[in-house]
C-alpha cells in the first residue's frame, strides 16, 4: 500500500524491471499516482545479475550471455518506458548489476526513493513472497508489489 502523504510532499518510486516480463504494472500504477498529482519522480532501474553464477558459463563466453540477456531485457525496459512516456511521467533509468534484492535495497536507500514499486506478475508464487521476505529484510524504504 502506499503512504499517505500531504499533496505537498510528492513521491520518488524506484520501479525495478527484473525479468523479461518487464514492470508494465508498475508503470501503470506510476502513471495512476502521477495523474493524481502524489509522484513527483519516477527512477526506473533495469536489475541484471551477474554473469558466472551459474553452470552455463561452462558452455558459453561470459559476453554472449550478458549481450542475451541485455537484448532480452531491453524490449521489456521498452515495453515499461512507452507507458511512462505516454503518460507524461517523468523517469530516469539506469542499469544496475548484482543480486536483485540487495541491489534494490541499496539503489533505494542510495538515492532516497519513497516508495519501491515491486511488478511481481511474470514470477511464481514462491519467487515473488521469497524476494518479497528479502527486500523487506534488507530496506527501510516500504515496499509494494503488484501481482
Amino acid at each position: 500500500m502506499i503512504p499517505v502523504v500531504s499533496r505537498s510532499k510528492m513521491l520518488r518510486l524506484l520501479i525495478p524491471v527484473l525479468s523479461q516480463a518487464g514492470a508494465l504494472e508498475a508503470a501503470r500504477h506510476a502513471a495512476f499516482l502521477f495523474a493524481e498529482k502524489c509522484v513527483a519522480q519516477v527512477e526506473l532501474i533495469e536489475v541484471l545479475e551477474e554473469v558466472g553464477e551459474g553452470r552455463t558459463v561452462a558452455f558459453q563466453s561470459r559476453s554472449a550471455l550478458r549481450r542475451r540477456e541485455k537484448l532480452s531485457m531491453r524490449d521489456a525496459l521498452t515495453r515499461t518506458r512507452a507507458v511512462l512516456d505516454d503518460a507524461g511521467v517523468p523517469y530516469t533509468w539506469k542499469r544496475v548489476f548484482g543480486p536483485p534484492e540487495k541491489t534494490i535495497a541499496a539503489y533505494a536507500a542510495m538515492n532516497g526513493a519513497d516508495v519501491v514499486v515491486l511488478d511481481a506478475s511474470g514470477f511464481g508464487f514462491f519467487r515473488r513472497w521469497g524476494m518479497l521476505a528479502k527486500l523487506w529484510r534488507l530496506s527501510p524504504t516500504p515496499i509494494t508489489v503488484l501481482h
